[in-house]
């Protein structure tokens, strides 16, 4: 598959959107509609992405001219050469294995890890009827939009598109504003202990210089 034509296999289209959007399903167990919303948009970029990898090569016929252009005699319809960044940054070898790709692999299992230890503290913390502050949730007050980010800027690493690279922007946004109005049901839940959970915990970006205690809230349950 790999040194042929590797497009137009539809069933491979289908079968991993539908690996990774279980994956992330069964992480997230939504139930309200934010938590639809939230795995609808990954779902949609997951889908686009695995369309022009195994799909239809709509970015590679897009830039058809220019590839052709600056590396004559490469065959972009081969699923190799279909890493674009791979060959625009000069690695030899198989793509598989070169720096973007390890990367890629590595930002994908931390996003999906991150996911689901960030479910088991929600999980806990919605049954118990308290906030989750505990886990990833004393790190940053949104791990699972974090964990989203992190798999889907994986998967521009190891294979960029034009339809997922205008799309990922566009989705960060979304999660921002998700992130936005649970706070909002957040703080009418919880009120002034989330507020002081909200001013030391920072909201996607985990606090390097510093460890951030959230000993206090706990004191207060």
């Amino acid at each position: 598959m790999h040194d042929g034509n590797a497009y137009g296999l539809w069933t491979l289209v289908i079968v991993n959107s539908a690996i990774f959007i279980f994956f992330a399903f069964s992480f997230t167990k939504p139930k309200v509609a934010s938590d639809w919303r939230s795995l609808g948009v990954f779902s949609a970029f997951v889908v686009a992405l695995f369309t022009e990898m195994y799909g239809f090569p709509l970015t590679i016929y897009f830039l058809s001219g220019w590839l052709e252009a600056q590396y004559p005699g490469v065959d972009f319809l081969a699923h190799n050469n279909g890493h674009l960044l791979h060959q625009l940054m000069g690695f030899e070898g198989d793509p598989h294995f070169d720096p973007l790709h390890i990367a890629s692999n590595v930002l994908i299992v931390l996003g999906f890890f991150i996911l689901a230890s960030a479910w088991n503290v929600l999980h806990g913390a919605q049954q118990a009827g308290n906030m989750a502050s505990t886990g990833w949730y004393a790190k940053v007050r949104h791990p699972q939009y974090l964990a989203f980010i992190i798999i889907m800027f994986g998967f521009l690493l190891q294979w960029p598109t034009i339809p997922t690279v205008v799309m990922f922007p566009i989705l960060v946004v979304i999660y921002i504003r998700l992130a936005a109005s649970e706070e909002q049901r957040a703080i009418e839940a919880f009120g002034e202990t989330y507020e002081r959970y909200r001013d030391i915990t920072p909201a996607f970006i985990p606090h390097i210089s510093r460890r951030v205690r959230n000993t206090a809230i706990q004191e207060e349950r």
